[in-house]
């Protein structure tokens, strides 16, 4: 039995779709205005992963990622300019090239993380029908007003508003998280449509029965997942961060407009942590996947390195940390890949223990601990290889396309310590032995000792 700790109700539930057939799941996608960060992308490892738990129990899965391309707001309220095109003036672009660029960039670090795509994406740009119509359907039911700069939603008319981030409204003030304007009714209220200023020409406007304008950031993805999922989704993904704003405000909007629940199931990540802050683009301490590439780490290391915690743990991050989370995944691939090609049967005792901890609201690290336990264990080497390989439809990492690697000349300096090493161990100078095998790996090798002597390989 899957269970999911559902952050409406802060508990572990069981999982029961609306229909059996068909599991349905909304994940918020990025703001395509630069590059995503590593701690943007652990939200998708974990969607992924929530994905592959589902396929590997069964279900049969419509999943939806949207790409917000206009309507983000420097503020995640309402206040600011927009994203996209402050990139685009800053980039001397227009803001359709820059969205495509980095919609595209986000893609591609998807592609390198081994994250499965979506049975839909959907651009905000492509649904702004969607937007207009949803808002109608707002305003008809008296849950809306206008101001100065655009259409608001009064949430004070939605009763049940705050529940998922456990908000008291009564007497509540304007903060970090609300928009500072004197026009709202309330200091929660968001907004559904902006106006276009009228000295400033935008790139993205479109026109409304309100005005010209542009819709306001957390419309979107109930106009999206309704679109595509219908009026009650079985789970909705996102960051944590998401929790206090943008899906309290989904959860406003859709209720009001449907009166049913809008999701389920609310399952969200916990941070990326440097130097014991969020990584963040405002903050300026952010890491992207391409400068983990420029330093020899391998994406699919990046992987490894998010699976190590459970996903609503904070996750510490260093460079230490991923070039060691660098060195255990390729030190595991090649133990992997030593067990052969051949194909072998998947031991049952170890696929039942696996089941239980992945159906425990994903407890990802010890599903991977049992990894350890089967390479030392007694089983065949293409029974090894074949339960991992079923533990890999959950992971991710890709194991049933690696492939040997070619055999490479390993330098003269390399074996020569190496043969200095064995001497050092021989005479059971093991403080020298450490500091040559520091050296072996520094030059980019790895010696593994066998009962015959050592072996390198190459890292």
């Amino acid at each position: 039995m899957l269970k999911l700790y559902n952050t409406l109700g802060r508990e572990l539930q069981p999982f029961t779709p609306i229909n059996p057939d068909e599991v349905t799941m909304y994940t918020c996608g990025p703001t395509v205005y630069d590059f995503a960060h590593i701690g943007n992308l652990r939200a998708y490892i974990f969607a992924d992963i929530l994905k592959r738990v589902l396929l590997f129990n069964g279900y049969n899965l419509k999943n939806v990622i949207n790409i917000t391309d206009v309507g983000h707001l420097t503020s995640d309220g309402d206040e600011g300019e927009d994203k996209i095109e402050k990139s685009a003036k800053l980039q001397s672009k227009s803001a359709w090239d820059i969205a495509k660029f980095y919609e595209e960039a986000f893609k591609s670090d998807l592609h390198k993380l081994n994250i499965l795509e979506p049975t839909i994406w959907a651009k905000v740009t492509d649904h702004i029908d969607e937007q207009i119509d949803l808002i109608k359907k707002l305003e008809e039911k008296g849950f809306t007003y206008k101001i100065n700069d655009g259409i608001y939603f009064d949430t004070s008319k939605f009763e049940k508003y705050g529940e998922l981030a456990l908000l008291n409204l009564e007497g509540q003030e304007e903060s970090d998280r609300m928009t500072k304007n004197a026009e709202k009714n309330n200091p929660s209220d968001f907004a559904l449509w902006k106006f276009s200023k009228e000295d400033e020409k935008r790139q993205m406007e479109w026109k409304s029965p309100w005005g010209v304008g542009f819709p306001g950031w957390h419309i979107e993805c109930s106009a999206i997942s309704m679109k595509y999922l219908g009026e009650t989704l079985d789970i909705h993904t996102g960051g944590i961060d998401h929790i206090p704003v943008h899906h309290t405000n989904e959860i406003a909007q859709s209720e009001s407009v449907t009166g049913k629940k809008f999701a389920n199931y609310w399952l969200h990540n916990d941070y990326i942590v440097l130097n014991k802050e969020k990584m963040a683009k405002s903050k300026g301490n952010f890491t992207t996947l391409t400068t983990l590439e420029d330093k020899g780490i391998d994406p699919i290391a990046y992987r490894f390195f998010c699976l190590s915690s459970h996903y609503r743990s904070k996750l510490n991050y260093s460079d230490e940390a991923i070039e060691n989370a660098d060195h255990s995944w390729k030190k595991f691939k090649n133990k992997f890949l030593d067990l052969g090609q051949q194909k072998g049967n998947p031991d049952k005792g170890y696929l039942e223990k696996f089941t239980n901890f992945v159906n425990e609201d994903l407890s990802i690290p010890q599903a991977f601990a049992l990894t350890s336990e089967i390479l030392k264990s007694d089983l065949v080497d293409s029974d090894k290889r074949a339960t991992i390989l079923r533990f890999d439809k959950v992971f991710g990492f890709g194991l049933k396309d690696l492939k040997p690697e070619e055999t490479q000349d390993i330098p003269k300096e390399v074996t020569d310590l190496a043969d200095e090493r064995m001497t050092a161990r021989g005479n059971k100078r093991f403080d020298k032995a450490d500091e040559i095998r520091d050296l072996i790996t520094d030059m980019g090798w790895e010696v593994e000792d066998t009962p015959s002597g050592y072996r390198l390989k190459k890292l």
